[in-house]
């Protein structure tokens, strides 16, 4: 027998950029909208940056966000620099939004210890990337327990995928989340699939969003493709468990446009029809239909904004490559706080390689 209890669904924008009933009072803030189309437009153009420099081997392997742009550019701004982002490895753009330098994350991905060590403001107690899956969940839940047991009106928020969510590590964290009434936000971007796998596949719950009931924590599902519907509901959901009022889980419907990683080619399982249809929904053209509709763009900002990124994008490029050569042993010092004798051996031999071979531990 399917689940009948109903989950709210939020949309403000349809695919044309229009307006699907009333927009929330803050919307008349031309400023704000202006900044979401250009973070999310910086995004995507760094995005492509990413993985021209993977393609070429001057980074690792990348996890593109391309489609998905609106759901990390609104989280990241309706954080305050109080709260603590938890996030997993397809957060770009809430990084960038919380202040991140586009070469610390070019450092990350190029597999430099650095690239984890950013000093923006924003973004100083916040979590470096995860790639074990759901493991975040569990982090999350700690720093809301040290929230709450401080009495700090602070609020972790923790990010994931929708294949997480079948994750024993998630499933946990909700249900802990849930009996201690934390300050937690759970934010999963259901972007269709979990690797090769489909959501279809994935889980039988109606919606991702239904799995918080088990909980006792409210569920929701919000358009992933429309960033005011995104910003708005997170905004509260934020705001709610600063105020006490314990967790909330939010379900960001979107697609992934890219492949899972620059290691994956999604052509090999996904439909190309599928996909060409999903590009008909993706954000930031719709968010740029309404602003057009708002007299608040045109084609002549348009190309000076890319210009402008462009420029933005090289200088951070040029800042990774002009990085001084790593520490080779740097690989070890944030495993545990006493390295064990068999690592610290391991550390030392490689420490003894990069000496010979003219202070580089690669050759």
């Amino acid at each position: 027998m399917p689940l009948s209890v109903p989950i709210s669904y939020t949309r403000y924008l349809d695919d044309h950029g229009q307006p699907s009933g009333e927009l929330p009072g803050w919307v008349d803030d031309p400023q704000l909208l202006l900044d979401f189309h250009r973070q999310m437009t910086l995004v995507r153009a760094f995005d492509q940056k990413c993985v021209a420099l993977q393609r070429t081997g001057q980074i690792g392997t990348y996890a593109s966000t391309l489609g998905q742009e609106a759901i990390g550019t609104a989280l990241g701004r309706a954080m305050t620099e109080a709260d603590v982002l938890i996030p997993y490895y397809r957060d770009t753009a809430t990084q960038l939004q919380r202040g991140v330098a586009m070469q610390d994350i070019l450092a990350y991905w190029g597999g430099d210890e650095r690239g984890s060590a950013w000093t923006a403001p924003g973004a100083l107690e916040d979590f470096p990337i995860c790639v074990p899956i759901a493991t975040q969940a569990c982090h999350a839940c700690g720093v809301a327990s040290a929230f709450r047991i401080r009495q700090q009106p602070r609020v972790a928020v923790t990010t994931c995928g929708d294949g997480a969510t079948s994750k024993g590590d998630f499933l946990e964290s909700l249900n802990l989340a849930g009996v201690w009434q934390l300050p937690v936000v759970f934010v999963v971007n259901n972007n269709q699939w979990a690797i090769s796998v489909p959501r279809s596949l994935q889980s039988a719950a109606p919606t991702l969003a239904h799995k918080a009931l088990a909980a006792g924590i409210p569920g929701e599902q919000v358009d992933g493709n429309d960033v005011l519907a995104v910003y708005d509901r997170i905004s509260i959901a934020i705001e709610r468990a600063r105020a006490g009022k314990g967790p909330t889980l939010v379900e960001c419907v979107t697609y992934r446009l890219g492949d899972h990683t620059t290691s994956d080619d999604a052509s090999r399982y996904r439909d190309a029809d599928e996909l060409s249809e999903a590009w008909k929904h993706e954000p930031i053209g719709r968010l740029q239909r309404f602003l057009h509709g708002q007299g608040l763009w045109d084609e002549e900002k348009e190309q000076q904004l890319q210009r402008d990124l462009g420029e933005r994008i090289n200088a951070a490029v040029e800042a990774f490559r002009s990085l001084p050569e790593a520490d080779p042993g740097a690989a070890f010092d944030h495993l545990f706080a006493e390295l064990p004798e068999r690592y610290r051996q391991q550390r030392d031999e490689l420490l003894i390689r990069a000496t010979a071979l003219g202070g580089s531990a690669h050759g």
